[in-house]
């Protein structure tokens, strides 16, 4: 019997990756209208420089840990506690601004100050762009007071509660909210999951976790014995993690639990 449902947050339930993509858009239009560069290939550059930069830091291994990636990294202040955030806070400011000052440069654009204003623009855009996606609160209203809900999300603990603020009506559906950055260790580590199943009160075959990212969400509840829902929306092929269940919609969710209930 099932008695609870652990969710993802970023591109689960929230779809963060529209939201990058449309702020990179966004802030890549602007070199456009001054400077009529391809804005595709400007993201590009940017892109490619984030990866390769935020790589260099000797934060890098704690931000595998906690899992936080470097476009996050482009707008986060990393306002958080603990030594690891501290560094991240203090890299971050030139971090942001250097990535689009070379992005420019790979176009033929040495323009500094342009490079932190669209430093400053991606942000704001990112923050404008808050979406969630189409079924998200339909299915979270249908679980809502039959199970307990647990949200578990990688991240900065200021930046994830920055996109809860950013979509409010979210927490409401919560439970419990567990931020990997707050808890020191994040998915697949089967101890934030242990620790979840603890605020839960619940045993591990009691639980769904419901995911879109298999090395993090999926692997981790394998790990902990934890039957796992793969919300694959691409039709990515499996790797080698596999998922208890697989849906491309969130809404399939609904019989799938109907299903592990024995009522489907």
């Amino acid at each position: 019997m099932i008695k609870a449902i652990m969710f993802d947050l970023d591109d689960t339930l929230l779809w963060d990756k529209k939201s990058v993509d449309k702020a990179f858009n966004n802030t890549c239009n602007l070199a456009f209208e001054k400077y009529r560069v391809d804005p595709v290939e400007l993201e590009k550059n940017v892109r490619e420089n984030a990866r390769k930069l935020y790589a260099s830091y000797n934060t890098y291994s704690f931000t595998q840990m906690i899992g936080i990636n470097p476009f996050e990294g482009l707008w986060a202040d990393f306002d958080d506690d603990g030594e690891g955030f501290r560094e991240l806070k203090k890299i971050a400011p030139a971090y942001q601004k250097e990535v689009w000052i070379s992005g420019l440069k790979d176009m033929g654009i040495d323009d500094l100050q342009f490079g932190y204003e669209l430093a400053e623009t991606f942000p704001e855009e990112r923050k404008r762009n808050a979406l969630v996606f189409d079924d998200t609160f339909h299915v979270l209203e249908q679980l809502k007071g039959k199970y307990q809900l647990l949200l578990l999300t990688n991240g900065s603990p200021s930046l994830q509660e920055a996109k809860l603020d950013l979509t409010p009506e979210l927490r409401r559906y919560f439970d419990h909210i567990v931020i990997s950055g707050a808890f020191g260790k994040g998915k697949p580590d089967p101890d934030i999951f242990m620790h979840a199943l603890g605020l839960l009160s619940v045993d591990k075959e009691e639980v769904l976790m419901v995911g879109d990212n298999l090395k993090t969400d999926i692997l981790g509840a394998s790990r902990t014995g934890i039957a796992s829902v793969w919300i694959n929306r691409h039709w990515e092929g499996k790797e080698d993690v596999v998922p208890d269940y697989e849906i491309s919609q969130l809404e399939e969710l609904l019989s799938i639990i109907e299903k592990v209930d024995g009522r489907g």
